[in-house]
């Protein structure tokens, strides 16, 4: 009989309206419990302004929600028995804070100021700041320190964004000695350890923040300087030196242990973003591509560095060695909208429940409620099985997926969304059909922009909560890139690759792919693709690239792009090209 005592560990997985938490067994990786917390002041959107693309959250949304849901797993099994934890966020999603580590939005006098929350990944504020980062790394006569991060930077990032609040708010440039990402900040928050001697995510500095060991780690001084005054001495207070997810970053404090009914024993791994940790959940392999599928999507892949060496890959969210695996090197991509446009859409028709049912005179307010609830529930059901039933060899109606800008390939967080071939006889499904097949057509360019740049695609491995529950987008999906796509099992993939850093840490496992090995969930079922649309749908991509690049024409003809004219080799073919016919 086995007599190795029980080993447990924590994953924490911050996504964008809640936070859930999963005790897995370290050693087989079974799923002991879960516990869900949605944010509270985000789901009023408080300190939010999508009009202007704001989108902040609270530090105690963050707080309330860990201790919600590690104190509900934590109960589960003697205290002693749980190892370690580790924690994954959105990113990037930076925050202010004091020289004591103290989020600003925590402090009386900033607790409602929108510039002393952390800046959400989808707040686009910083798109003027993307911008200067693009032209002066290109011509201030340095390094281009944006290189590895796919040669184009996004407003999504640290520094665009961090330049931003410091040139809006006075107030909150001068209190903030420093900035953290957000999966760093709930580590240190766990570890009660000091700032200035804190593990910083290497997943993090890496994708989001130009860090890179060949330049000694942050963009210099002088680099940040000449593109915002106001940033001068920020380097020196912030990191040099980063660490990967498997890491003891600490233990935790004492404080924190009574808080979460834990032990200080417990180890604490750095933290890591949610889609690095749910592609290790997922079992990457080398040249697989994990899509964390959501709001928005998150394309991972690794590569053995040997063989990628020196290439840099044009276009993407960076490549970072040992960002998701450690002795890997990690490339990441993605689209700004994915669940979220289809979200948009259930909004836009949902209008009258929301504006126009409470004026009834036939239902009472009770039946009011319930009538929107039921509607509101079924909506995207309703539309995907009406959806399917639409044959796209003859559906003339195209869109868009830019609703919240494009992230890759080559980010422009400037362009909209768009129909085309509107009718009179246009019905909602086929509106609703035209958007799932572009969120596709995006995941299909990311696709081919990694192969045209020699990274190839072996296969495709889907995760997250649309891999999970929508059979038309996934069905559709396998049918546009033409190649099957592996589900994995696991309810909450990002939690569980967490954990799985958590059990690296604490010893349990020797490293990353061992943990994969020992706690990996496998793959529920496999889409394969459907012959008969594979050639339809080939077709409406080509009319979809040229309709992107007349709209991208459009917008870059009204605003200049960030990188001020400077077309690379990926941008060029769309410069050059105009709209054709539809067929």
């Amino acid at each position: 009989m086995d007599q190795t005592p029980p080993a447990y560990v924590i994953g924490v997985d911050y996504g964008t309206d809640s936070v859930r938490a999963v005790l897995v067994d370290a050693r087989t990786g079974a799923e002991k419990a879960q516990a869900v917390h949605n944010y509270t002041r985000w789901k009023t959107l408080q300190y939010c302004n999508p009009a202007k693309n704001q989108f902040r959250q609270h530090p105690l949304d963050y707080i309330e929600g860990l201790e919600s849901v590690v104190r509900r797993v934590a109960q589960q099994v003697p205290t002693d028995q749980i190892k370690g934890l580790a924690v994954d966020t959105t990113g990037s999603t930076p925050g202010p804070v004091n020289a004591n580590g103290v989020a600003l939005g925590l402090l009386p006098e900033f607790a409602d100021n929108p510039n002393a929350q952390f800046v959400l990944w989808k707040d686009h504020t910083a798109l003027a700041e993307a911008a200067e980062i693009n032209h002066k790394a290109r011509t201030w006569g340095g390094e281009d320190f944006t290189k590895y991060e796919g040669g184009i930077y996004s407003s999504e990032w640290f520094w665009a964004k961090i330049a931003h609040v410091v040139r809006e708010d006075a107030s909150v440039a001068q209190a903030a000695h420093s900035w953290m990402e957000h999966c760093d900040w709930i580590t240190l928050l766990l570890t009660g350890g000091e700032l200035a001697s804190f593990k910083r995510s290497r997943c993090a500095a890496g994708h989001k923040a130009m860090w890179h060991e060949s330049w000694g780690g942050l963009p210099s001084e002088e680099f940040l300087v000449h593109l915002e005054p106001k940033l001068a001495g920020l380097r020196n207070r912030l990191f040099t030196e980063t660490y990967t997810a498997d890491e003891v970053a600490g233990h935790l404090s004492e404080e924190w242990a009574e808080r979460l009914g834990l032990s200080t024993d417990t180890v604490v791994a750095v933290g890591s973003f949610d889609a690095h940790a749910g592609a290790v959940a997922g079992e990457i392999e080398a040249y697989s591509m994990v899509k964390v599928m959501g709001t928005s999507t998150c394309d991972i892949v690794v590569a053995p560095t040997s063989e990628v060496g020196a290439h840099l890959v044009a276009g993407i969210c960076g490549q970072v060695d040992g960002s998701v695996i450690p002795g890997m090197l990690g490339l990441e991509a993605g689209q700004s909208a994915f669940g979220d446009l289809l979200a948009w859409f259930r909004q836009m028709l949902e209008w009258p429940l929301q504006n126009v049912l409470s004026t009834s005179k036939v239902l009472t307010p009770e039946l009011q409620a319930a009538l929107r609830e039921e509607m509101s529930e079924q909506l995207l059901r309703q539309l995907s099985e009406a959806a399917a039933k639409v044959d796209p060899a003859e559906s003339q109606v195209l869109a868009l997926d830019w609703v919240n800008g494009r992230r890759t390939p080559d980010a422009n967080q400037a362009l909209k969304g768009a129909l085309m071939n509107l009718t009179m006889g246009t019905s909602a499904p086929q509106v609703f059909r035209a958007l799932v097949e572009a969120i596709c057509y995006g995941s299909k360019q990311i696709v081919e922009r990694f192969e045209a740049e020699g990274i190839a695609i072996k296969q495709v491995i889907g995760i997250g909560g649309v891999a999970k529950k929508s059979q038309f987008v996934m069905q559709t999906l396998a049918d546009v890139l033409d190649r099957p796509i592996k589900i994995a099992v696991s309810e909450q993939a990002p939690a569980l690759g967490a954990a799985m850093y958590a059990a690296v840490a604490a010893g349990i496992h020797a490293d990353v792919l061992t943990a994969q090995q020992a706690m990996g969930s496998g793959f529920a079922e496999t889409y394969t693709p459907n012959p008969a649309r594979v050639a339809d749908y080939a077709a409406r991509y080509a009319q979809y690239q040229a309709f992107g690049r007349f709209v991208e024409s459009s917008v870059d003809s009204a605003s200049p792009r960030p990188n001020d004219g400077q077309i690379t080799s990926a941008t060029r073919g769309l410069a050059e090209s105009t709209l054709q016919p539809t067929a």
